[in-house]
């Protein structure tokens, strides 16, 4: 009697420990996904102002025309992303239109006295930090998630599971540069 009260104690032991395994794994990958949300409500901001951005422009930059097409562009494949890595990609290309769309306006004297700009532009800028904020805390997530499927033994209850490595949200290039608005 005394073995077997011995084995079934190690079985509720490791079985403990598979659960209590999984149930962190899964509060990590929810943990994610509210941070995934969160970009998207702000991208989803970010998205809905663009269009009155290009208006803005437009009227003062008729000429322009192929850099509101590229923003506009963009913008239409980042909404309309499937996938993660894909938004991703999308995300750093719209980004960069935008940087070029803010060039442009640096152009136009008159467009940068623009109050409607102005505001535009302050509201992007908040956003665009809110963004970043976001970003951090899904990369902050992603990071001890990844960390915790790396290790013994949670990679083997990871791997049972199918819990897999998450990717970052990365910055662009243009991303990485300071910001410079100028009024």
């Amino acid at each position: 009697m005394g073995i077997g009260l011995v084995i079934l104690v190690v079985v509720v032991i490791i079985v403990g420990l598979l659960v209590s395994l999984y149930n962190k794994l899964a509060k990590q990958k929810v943990l994610i996904g509210e941070a995934e949300s969160d970009i998207d409500t702000f991208l989803k901001q970010r998205y809905d102002m663009i269009p009155n951005l290009v208006e803005i422009v437009k009227g003062y930059a008729k000429h322009e025309k192929e850099t509101f097409e590229k923003v506009t562009e963009m913008r239409s494949k980042a909404m309309s992303a499937g996938s993660l890595e894909e938004k991703m990609k999308y995300e750093k290309e719209l980004s960069g239109a935008i940087t070029q769309l803010m060039a442009v306006a640096e152009n136009y004297p008159e467009l940068k006295a623009n109050e409607n700009f102005k505001e535009l532009q302050t509201s992007l800028k908040e956003l665009e930090n809110n963004i970043q904020k976001s970003r951090r805390f899904y990369n902050g997530t992603v990071r001890d998630f990844n960390s915790m499927i790396a290790v013994f033994p949670n990679n083997l209850v990871a791997g049972v599971f199918g819990f897999k490595e998450m990717p970052f949200f990365e910055a662009s290039e243009e991303e990485k540069e300071n910001v410079k608005v100028k009024f």
